[in-house]
């Protein structure tokens, strides 16, 4: 398990869980033919399938089509379950920059069957995450500029106003389902724009203020 940094801080935290929403933002929903979820959508991957700044995402031989998904991410600093909205945010310790690798063809093709499909989401180096910078850094999680680029040129350009799901409203859906521990990682869903990478080329994901990454395929 991946220890990632509050920058600025002393605390550090060992990557527990990490819970993710699909569909959370309605332009991406539509680009893959998906209708817009009235709740939110989860999947998990491990904690190991996190890899940092600078490390390779290695896409297995069992896939044809790995995809790329810039997201905001949200680091629980304290135990919650059953959290209100409104207490939500005095859980969350920190913001980062994820990018949630998704093996397209095996997704489609399990979907298809019926099937579970973590195998597509939770290989490992599936999960690319920068440090975090404090909670109380951010003014408004709801106003940040998500970029992603494949070899410099730009593939993704959102913002987080455009999510369907706002922060408080995740926090307190996942704690009811399952109780977040410090060291936790939500990843808050992609906007428009997600596509194929192959070996050999670059990602570079950036979120406002918070932070980026620069990540090689092989």
């Amino acid at each position: 398990m991946t220890i990632r940094n509050v920058v600025g801080t002393d605390r550090e935290f060992t990557i527990g869980k990490i819970v993710c929403l699909a569909r959370n933002y309605a332009e991406h929903a539509k680009e893959l033919g998906n209708e817009t979820p009235a709740a939110p959508v989860l999947f998990m991957k491990p904690a190991s399938s996190v890899i940092g700044d600078g490390d390779t995402v290695r896409i297995p031989a069992y896939s044809q089509e790995c995809h790329y998904e810039v997201e905001l991410a949200l680091l629980i600093g304290s135990q919650c379950r059953g959290v209100s909205a409104e207490m939500a945010m005095e859980h969350v310790a920190g913001y980062g920059v994820a990018i949630d690798m998704t093996l397209r063809d095996v997704q489609n093709q399990l979907k298809a069957k019926g099937l579970p499909w973590e195998i597509a989401k939770g290989f490992d180096t599936s999960c690319p995450l920068s440090d975090f910078v404090p909670a109380a850094a951010v003014a408004d999680p709801h106003a940040l500029s998500l970029k992603l680029a494949v070899n410099g040129e730009t593939r993704q350009d959102g913002n987080s106003s455009d999510m369907i799901h706002r922060v408080p409203q995740i926090v307190a859906h996942i704690s009811a389902i399952f109780t977040l521990e410090p060291g936790d990682v939500i990843l808050t869903g992609t906007p428009a724009g997600v596509g194929q990478v192959l070996a050999g080329d670059v990602m570079t994901a950036e979120i406002g203020t918070i932070g980026h990454l620069m990540i090689p395929v092989a």
